[in-house]
């Protein structure tokens, strides 16, 4: 059984220039666990650890001779810095596994050194998905972040040519609790909420009116990359100042209605 969606991954080849921005810039806690990281997998990791919603998670390759870093370099090679797993977790992720190929999800071999099991995005609608232990990455205790006062990621965004069907994959494949397919007028797209226990939701998105921003958005998105995950959604108390204070501290923000901004690659809106 799922868990929880306790983070997901972005990857870059700037890391500690990474840790800055999203400690300084964004006024998140991070903790760096590259000490630990790099001896074992051969990549550096970093976490984004708000008190609310699921973590960000920072990766960059370390030793080109470990499995971890040859995949986040071929990533880096293919599409450059951006989005690049979203993780849940189960009990056993090798039980788990097992589950998830008999109802349809190609499971990959367990890569040398995880301690999770991988799901290929091409039966995911173009998100890698890897599966943890529980609590396998526990924030330490006392961490406090600075304004803007971002949370989590409270939704990430999954970018797919049929909202409908690709909720079977996540309902069905991982046992989700998936809502119905909703019509959001406002930004022009036909949504499905997915609900793990724990952590963030995932929202799968395809295109219904193309006059709205969002919606161009996601079909400029769907064109270049045919599916995955589009962006990731924070919270501030007030979106406005948050916004502002970012711009302040010289993060660009992009020109859809909400306020969004984009960072190594990875979009980010602000809820």
């Amino acid at each position: 059984m799922i868990t929880a969606l306790p983070r997901i991954a972005v990857a870059m080849h700037d890391f500690e220039g990474a840790l800055d921005t999203f400690g300084r810039k964004l006024g998140m806690p991070v903790v760096d666990h590259s000490h630990r990281t790099v001896p074992a997998l051969g990549a550096h990791v970093a976490m984004c650890a708000p008190a609310v919603g699921s973590n960000i998670e920072l990766m960059a390759p370390s030793d080109p001779d470990a499995p971890l870093s040859q995949a986040l370099q071929a990533f880096l090679n293919r599409r450059g810095d951006g989005l690049y797993a979203l993780m849940l977790e189960a009990p056993v992720p090798d039980e788990e596994a097992l589950g998830l190929a008999e109802r349809g999800l190609d499971v990959m071999p367990l890569m040398p050194g995880a301690h999770g099991r991988d799901v290929h995005p091409r039966s995911t609608h173009g998100v890698l998905i890897r599966v943890y232990p529980n609590d396998s990455a526990p924030p330490p205790p006392g961490l406090v972040s600075e304004a803007p006062n971002l949370t989590g990621i409270t939704r990430a965004v999954v970018g797919v040519t049929d909202a409908s069907l690709a909720a079977t994959a996540y309902g069905h494949g991982f046992g989700l609790d998936v809502g119905p397919v909703v019509n959001d007028p406002e930004r022009g797209v036909d949504a499905v909420i997915v609900t793990p226990p724990k952590g963030g939701v995932i929202e799968l998105v395809s295109v219904a009116d193309t006059t709205r921003p969002f919606a161009r958005d996601i079909q400029s998105f769907l064109k270049e990359r045919n599916h995955g995950l589009f962006a990731l959604v924070l919270e501030a108390d007030d979106p406005a100042a948050a916004s502002a204070t970012l711009r302040e501290r010289g993060v660009a923000e992009g020109h859809t209605e909400t306020p969004t901004f984009e960072l190594y690659g990875a979009k980010f809106i602000i809820g």
